[in-house]
């Protein structure tokens, strides 16, 4: 049998179907690739004059965008370097699918087509998606006659001469039944706001009124001007050099109106071994991690693409906001392969690089400010040293600690800190720490007592933050400051015998006993200073974090986990001895439980019925 050779066919009739079937769920996408395919041809145009082919007058190169709801059309129109018939033939009858199967096995399993928003290369044919028939008009710069195309949706076409006079193309957009909403001005400005309003050529849409006044008077009067719509020229696109303060903050007013000003910026500016611009900002994110995410915003040649970067830039910085603007990045492809494109890679890299440089140049060239930002800072700074080795090792040096008296250290200055503090040198560096002074006063100035200094920590991700460094940190332990230490922070100078015998302080732990929650407590005697509390609580370091990251997770076992608790009794405290001194077991019993519910009550964990009938006994103990 003879071997047989040929070309694969492809339906020319299933393309529309297929289009519609895959983009209908974005179909708002048609707007952004019909305007922008009047940027190319207007931006052609431009380079034709600039390089010497055209030398006719470029005249007002404005791209026009109009609503006809009467005649349910929507038709752009641009002065670019237009069509000829023979380029009509090639660029519009001839669909750039390699073929209807590669595209349908491309996008297989894609909910709605969904992937395929933010990319290009599906330009004219999209405006199938919103309409029932489209018209193009167009005249070449050349010169030659003017041509119109018509298409209602088949593989079938028509092209006739015109009397279009003026050079460019107009593409005029029947509309159908479905997607009437973009016959609505409102959705069409919408969409023209989120798609076109940084490309880089005006864009106009209707009219505005204006007010203005004549020479040599000053009666005020109207007039209807064009309403451009973008500005063609952003920040993010011109050279750091030429810009002020007050652009950067103008330009992010710009991205988000009424927002508080934002701290900082880095401008992006690179073009080896990719091209890259933009500007990210640090905007003030409170201590209650009030974090908006999708502020970056993603285009390609000032083409907005979307705010999903979560591939480009490292998930940590996505809490910045701003631009970033790549033609580098592949945006023909689905997400998983962004993740594995090298460029993006690089991109990512770049990012986090230029990040780190930024803060740690801000730290070494004004700290006083940088401290001053730090409660806005720290969130992001803290997140990408637990989510992103290379930048903690950068981070490491510029992240800050501060105490409950307002000084900030760095980390090895704390440790230099704390280890002229504790002179016990055989001991691990113990760093206590608070997430609420107030609440934990009494523990914070018992620590003071002891020469012993006390960090403050505030935001959401500070127990994963300061179990990371744990494991970074040789010799150096994390303790909140009423956690089971306190026997711990006695230098061995300072220990002393209990002046209760032992009988005594059998009887003394027998009594808390009787009155506490087995299961939640356990009694601790410990020597302590007779100025400290006679009774105090105290909690396990371990269980209290693995119980308050499980709730940070959602976990559904966290809320029932027994709060854990040590109930601390100093032996060398007056009021011990004292109690055992009370002749009657009743009033005995009734101060022991007095003693334990004061502890509880200092640390909040006195509520509901045990808490009323605190404060009965209390009223009690005055009448007697």
């Amino acid at each position: 049998m003879s071997t047989e050779k040929g070309t694969i066919a492809v339906q020319t009739e299933n393309i529309f179907p297929i289009i519609k079937k895959f983009l209908y769920s974005d179909h708002e996408i048609f707007l952004r690739e019909l305007v922008s395919n009047a940027v190319d041809a207007s931006q052609k145009m431009r380079k034709m004059a600039s390089v010497g082919e055209y030398e006719g007058e470029l005249g007002d190169m404005t791209i026009s965008v109009d609503i006809n709801k009467k005649a349910k059309t929507i038709t752009i129109a641009d002065k670019g370097i237009g069509m000829t018939v023979d380029e009509v033939r090639k660029y519009i009858n001839q669909v750039a699918f390699s073929s209807a199967q590669e595209f349908l096995d491309k996008y297989k399993g894609v909910e709605d087509g969904k992937s395929i928003i933010g990319h290009f290369g599906l330009g004219f044919y999209s405006a199938f998606m919103v309409a029932d028939h489209v018209t193009i008009r167009t005249r070449s710069w050349k010169g030659e006659p003017a041509v119109q195309w018509d298409c209602d949706g088949s593989p079938e076409y028509s092209i006739t001469e015109t009397d279009k006079e003026e050079r460019g193309t107009e593409i005029i957009l029947q509309i159908n039944d479905e997607s009437k909403e973009f016959l609505k001005s409102e959705r069409l400005e919408e969409l023209l706001n989120k798609y076109c309003r940084f490309l880089p050529v005006p864009i106009q849409y209707g009219t505005k009124e204006e007010t203005y006044k004549e020479e040599g008077s000053d009666k005020e009067k109207k007039r209807k001007v064009p309403n451009i719509i973008n500005n063609p020229e952003p920040a993010w696109t011109k050279k750091p050099s030429a810009l002020e303060d007050a652009d950067y903050k103008s330009f992010y007013n710009e991205l988000y109106p009424y927002s508080t000003p934002p701290l900082f910026w880095i401008h992006l500016n690179v073009d080896y071994p990719f091209n890259l611009t933009g500007i990210l900002y640090f905007p003030q994110i409170k201590k209650n991690f009030e974090a908006q995410k999708n502020k970056i915003q993603l285009y390609s040649n000032q083409v907005y693409v979307t705010d999903e970067v979560k591939e480009i830039v490292p998930e940590w910085l996505t809490l910045l906001h701003g631009v970033i603007d790549s033609p580098d990045i592949p945006l023909n492809v689905s997400r998983s392969y962004l993740q594995s494109d090298p460029n993006v890679k690089k991109i990512n890299s770049y990012i986090t690089k230029k990040v780190a440089d930024k803060l740690s140049s801000l730290f070494k060239k004004d700290r006083a400010t940088f401290e001053q930002q730090w409660s806005n800072i720290s969130v992001i700074i803290k997140y990408g040293m637990l989510t992103d080795d290379k930048f903690y090792e950068k981070a490491k040096d510029f992240v800050l600690l501060e105490n409950t008296d307002g000084k900030f250290f760095t980390i090895e200055e704390y440790k230099a800190h704390i280890s002229d503090l504790q002179t016990d040198k055989d001991k691990q560096l113990i760093m206590l720490y608070t997430h609420d002074a107030e609440e934990h006063h009494v523990y914070i100035d018992a620590a003071r007592q002891r020469n012993y200094d006390v960090i403050q920590i505030d935001n959401i991700i500070d127990n994963h933050f300061i179990s990371a460094l744990e494991n970074k940190l040789e010799g150096v332990q994390f303790k909140r400051v009423d956690a089971d230490t306190i026997d711990k922070l006695i230098d061995k100078d300072e220990k002393v015998e209990s002046v209760l015998n032992e009988e005594e302080q059998t009887s003394i732990k027998s009594l808390f006993e009787k009155v506490i929650d087995a299961n939640a407590a356990t009694v601790v005697l410990t020597p302590l200073s007779p100025e400290d509390n006679p009774v105090s609580v105290t909690r396990p370091e371990f269980m209290r974090r693995m119980k308050e990251m499980s709730s940070y997770n959602g976990m559904d076992f966290a809320a029932s986990m027994p709060d854990q608790y040590n109930l601390v009794i100093n032996t060398n405290h007056p009021v011990m001895g004292s109690v055992l001194g009370i002749a009657d077991e009743g009033e005995k019993e009734s101060r022991i439980k007095q003693l334990h519910d004061l502890a509880l009550l200092s640390q909040g964990m006195l509520k509901g019925n045990d808490l009323s009938t605190f404060v009965k006994r209390s009223f009690g103990m005055l009448a007697s």
